[in-house]
């Protein structure tokens, strides 16, 4: 792996939460140099203003698709709503054509040119591939909470989550209200959820999710339940996550069911709280994260250090 080279990265999308930790992530790495940031509402505005992590001069810009691609940096992270990086995308491609591109949205999460980085389960699939999709946030924390158990499954797993008003972003709306989800949980996308239909894809097996939103800012609890094909004990179970995920400092196995409370703000992800129930033919599983970190701006700098040739968890605490 490499630990001297310098690369320059842009950050499109900078204002909204993620951008904030991709920048803090960023200005932590002692091999990226942040070569640009583009915020339509923060342009003209100096980084450090908004980010005492960062030190300089360097100032938001508000960067059309050919403005990002004339850059020339070595890797574009882009932090946008859904079905905005398609533009990007191009002008990249036509001006820069083994530029990085790191992209948080679904828009190519079901495109197999594209590789799809949870590095925990998909590392073996990266083979030097430019165009980098970065899953969903609830769909990380579904994936971590199945895929230890995907050969056991005799039916669709069930999956409640729960997010933060921070993962419905910074655009108004209901979702991310404070002052009607006081005291309050909202249900939303109850069938066909973009993140449904994702881990139905990487995982091969339907899964059924029901995603709402809660009055904390950060963090997401994702409760699996999970119909056996053959009878288990929880050692069978626990011993299954540990081998899973032995050896990945971002994802630590738990006896009890873990709480958001203790994740946000960390970068990994905890799974826990494996509850069989009578019969050892069911089973329910428990995996929380940080939608902005581990469900974010955290994996995907895990995949730009893997595209790069870095150290993957470089300037990433763990």
């Amino acid at each position: 792996m490499s630990t001297s080279s310098s690369f320059t990265v842009g950050i499109v999308g900078a204002r909204g939460h993620t951008g904030a930790e991709l920048i803090r992530l960023v200005a932590a790495h002692p091999n990226l140099q942040l070569g640009f940031v583009s915020s339509r509402e923060l342009a003209g505005q100096r980084v450090s203003d908004h980010y005492p992590q960062w030190q300089g001069e360097l100032q938001f810009e508000n960067l059309d698709a050919d403005a990002v691609a004339a850059k020339g940096v070595d890797a574009v992270i882009l932090a946008l709503p859904n079905g905005l990086a398609a533009p990007f995308v191009a002008a990249l491609e036509t001006a820069k054509p083994d530029t990085v591109i790191v992209d948080l949205s679904a828009d190519y999460r079901f495109d197999n040119t594209w590789y799809y980085g949870l590095p925990e389960l998909t590392r073996s699939r990266y083979s030097g591939q430019k165009h980098i999709s970065n899953p969903g946030c609830y769909a990380t924390a579904m994936q971590l909470a199945i895929h230890p158990l995907l050969d056991l499954l005799a039916g669709p797993p069930q999956c409640f989550g729960v997010s933060g008003y921070s993962g419905a972003g910074t655009s108004p709306s209901d979702k991310n209200n404070v002052e009607l989800l006081a005291d309050n949980l909202m249900p939303y996308a109850l069938t066909n959820h973009v993140h449904e239909r994702e881990v139905s894809v990487q995982l091969g097996v339907a899964v059924e999710f029901m995603p709402h939103v809660a009055p904390h800012f950060r963090g997401i609890t994702l409760t699996a339940n999970l119909w056996l094909n053959r009878v288990q004990t929880r050692e069978q179970i626990v011993e299954r996550f540990q081998q899973a995920y032995a050896g990945e400092a971002l994802i630590e196995v738990v006896d009890e069911a873990p709480w958001v409370s203790r994740i946000a703000g960390r970068h990994g992800a905890q799974v826990g709280g494996f509850t069989l129930a009578p019969g050892g033919k069911r089973v329910v599983v428990v995996a929380t994260l940080d939608n902005l970190l581990k469900g974010a701006a955290t994996q995907a700098m895990q995949n730009l250090n893997l595209a790069l040739g870095i150290d993957e968890l470089t300037s990433i605490p763990h």
